[in-house]
């Protein structure tokens, strides 16, 4: 991919810039310095057009995520590029049915192991406590996770909450390898679904969304794997070690997008998908996407 003179400006995450002539504008092209495909953009400072049939607060390509603090409920406002309000966002805790959940557990599992303390002290045999063991952990995890409510999200017009745009359903409670979570417009009609897998999160996150038939539409993988393990052994390291993603998608795994943390005290993240020009991502599914990609990994 060479430069030219005026037209496209096409941006790689890996620092190379490029300008295009016009007629490149919406081509896959491949950086010469990493080898990302890139799809080029509209030409600078070019309009443009609504697009018929989307709701004006999901028409854009960059929201930004801002998580109210000390709230009890995970909330978010989401707004556009020039700081203009769009969206709010709730996702419910239910912590007083969450400690229930957690007691109950913890009571059914003391019982389990004072039942092999017993059998020990009658027989002798350490193997009944050795099975035990994973058993008991076993047990709690089923029994609060089975008792703990489904965490759904509603995303609204605005903070009044008067009208519903769109809901995340938590599909399982319990959910020991893979949780699912089901896209929905307000008539209940499914747009996608998101899910993760927890395996792949001992290495590096990754996050997948599918249409409800099950093609696949993408997917959200953190944006390195060194930082990715980095931040398994320190942790965030006072937010230097920030979470951020790459949307991706197609066997070439095509860049379209960017879910990224910004450095401040409070949580603000940047959900950009510039460099999907056509537009061809549902933003409905995005906007959710970005949502799950924070409160869904508890960060």
């Amino acid at each position: 991919m060479s430069r030219a003179s005026v037209g496209v400006v096409v941006s790689c995450p890996c620092g190379e810039v490029y300008e295009l002539r016009a007629e490149y504008a919406g081509r896959l092209l491949e950086c010469s310095a990493c080898g990302r495909h890139l799809r080029a953009g509209p030409a600078p400072n070019a309009p443009r057009p609504p697009t018929p049939g989307i709701d004006h607060a999901f028409d854009r390509d960059v929201f930004l995520l801002r998580e109210r603090v000390f709230t009890i409920t995970s909330k978010y406002e989401v707004w556009a590029e020039d700081g203009t309000p769009v969206l709010y966002v709730e996702r419910p805790t239910y912590p007083v049915r969450t400690l229930a959940a957690y007691l109950f557990a913890v009571i059914t599992t003391l019982t389990i192991v004072g039942w092999a303390a017993r059998a020990v002290a009658h027989d002798g045999s350490g193997l009944i406590l050795l099975l035990t063991v994973p058993l008991a952990a076993f047990v709690f995890l089923v029994i609060s996770m089975s008792l703990r409510p489904r965490r759904h999200v509603t995303i609204y017009r605005d903070d009044s909450r008067r009208e519903t745009l769109l809901r995340v359903l938590q599909d399982q409670r319990v959910a020991l390898l893979t949780r699912t979570y089901t896209i929905v417009t307000p008539a209940g009609e499914p747009l996608a679904i998101l899910r993760k897998t927890y395996l792949h999160n001992i290495i590096r996150k990754r996050w997948y969304v599918t249409s409800p038939g099950g093609e696949p539409l993408g997917m959200a993988i953190e944006d390195s794997i060194v930082l990715s393990l980095l931040r398994r052994v320190m942790g965030p390291f006072f937010g230097f070690l920030r979470t951020n993603f790459v949307l991706v998608r197609g066997k070439d795994a095509e860049i379209f997008g960017e879910f990224n943390r910004k450095f401040t005290l409070l949580d603000r993240y940047v959900l950009d998908l510039s460099a999907d020009s056509a537009r061809t991502f549902d933003r409905r599914i995005a906007v959710a996407f970005g949502v799950m990609l924070d409160t869904g990994e508890r960060r």
